[in-house]
């Protein structure tokens, strides 16, 4: 089991920026593909983007193409979301998720997911 621990959420205006951060600790981050979900308020939670373990292959929800960006830094034992562009719609909880696996793709789906962060709150207002 790896520990997830989210930052850099809070309230941004409509056009604005924020960074969210998400530390792993207790296992080989390398060994983990990532994922961003968020889930707002009487909505299911869904996947915003993925990452491989390498950082090489990537997915993206058709809602946030082009403004926002997954990375991670293997080395620190981080992934990023870089979050660009925001509007009232991207208002949620996002929660990082983590999956331990031996294979190089990415996974959009929760139910693949082992293990979860506490999640950080993100308000766009209009």
């Amino acid at each position: 089991q790896v520990q997830l621990v989210e930052s850099g959420g809070g309230l941004v205006q409509t056009g604005g920026s924020l960074r969210l951060s998400c530390a792993a600790s207790g296992r080989t981050f390398s060994n983990y593909a990532m994922g961003w979900f968020r889930q707002a308020p009487g909505k299911e939670r869904e996947c915003v983007t993925a990452i491989n373990r390498s950082g090489r292959s990537t997915y993206y929800a058709d809602s946030v193409k082009g403004r926002f960006t997954i990375s991670r830094d293997n080395a620190k034992s981080t992934v990023y979301l870089q979050m660009n562009s925001l509007k009232p719609e991207d208002t949620a909880v996002y929660y990082c998720a983590a999956r331990q696996t031996t294979n190089i793709r990415w996974y959009n789906s929760e139910t693949l997911y082992d293990d979860w962060g506490q999640g950080t709150q993100v308000t766009v207002s209009s």
